[in-house]
């Protein structure tokens, strides 16, 4: 099936009044065996403009204390995907006097694996209320929700870092502030490959009931 954002409800005011939730067996499903695709496995076609705009907007309804927005999102598409596979790949080869020409392709390709790339910015706002981490961990909640929405419209992705997030000019090649983080990359696109279920861990011993 098909769904199209001018399904979907409009995008509410504040102070709106929204449905409670409702026990939904369809949703419960699609979050009991959601699943990453690997990079590899993605390929046209990527989410369309209006598609794209409505994963961004419905992907940003993450808890947010304070109301402080703290992240924001670069998006990559067709061939400034390449353009930036470029300059990181120039950036590694001025930092060594005998590059792998084999990393150096991968570099220009590494955008390429995807007909969409979203960077997540973990963009935390001075707050003598809101804790910096837990403003990181909305960015996370974005990352996440991203993955879902995009789900949602029929889309597979995965969430990566890698190196760019950890080095400070790869980071500033992408405009980024010093105060900010990337929180990642969310490679959006069509499965080509049946999704496996990988191994999961087991919860019982990862979880306690507090008692005095």
């Amino acid at each position: 099936m098909t769904v199209t954002p001018s399904e979907l409800p409009p995008h509410p005011k504040e102070h709106d009044d929204l449905a409670l939730p409702v026990a939904d067996r369809a949703f419960l499903t699609r979050l009991a065996l959601r699943r990453s695709s690997k990079v590899i496995h993605l390929a046209d076609p990527g989410p369309d403009k209006t598609t794209l705009e409505a994963i961004l907007q419905i992907g940003a309804r993450v808890p947010d204390h304070g109301k402080l927005g703290p992240w924001r999102f670069i998006v990559l598409t067709g061939t400034h995907r390449e353009s930036l596979g470029q300059k990181l790949a120039d950036l590694l080869e001025s930092r060594s006097k005998d590059p792998e020409p084999a990393q150096l392709a991968a570099e220009r390709a590494r955008f390429l694996r995807a007909p969409l790339v979203i960077g997540v910015v973990s963009a935390p706002v001075e707050s003598s209320k809101v804790p910096r981490w837990e403003q990181v961990l909305s960015a996370g909640a974005v990352c996440y929700n991203v993955l879902l929405t995009a789900n949602g419209f029929g889309f597979s992705g995965c969430w990566l870092s890698e190196w760019i997030c950890y080095d400070g000019a790869a980071l500033a090649l992408l405009g980024l502030a010093s105060s900010e983080q990337l929180a990642g990359f969310i490679y959006l696109g069509t499965p080509t490959q049946p999704l496996r279920e990988r191994a999961r861990p087991e919860i019982g011993p990862r979880v306690t009931f507090w008692q005095p």
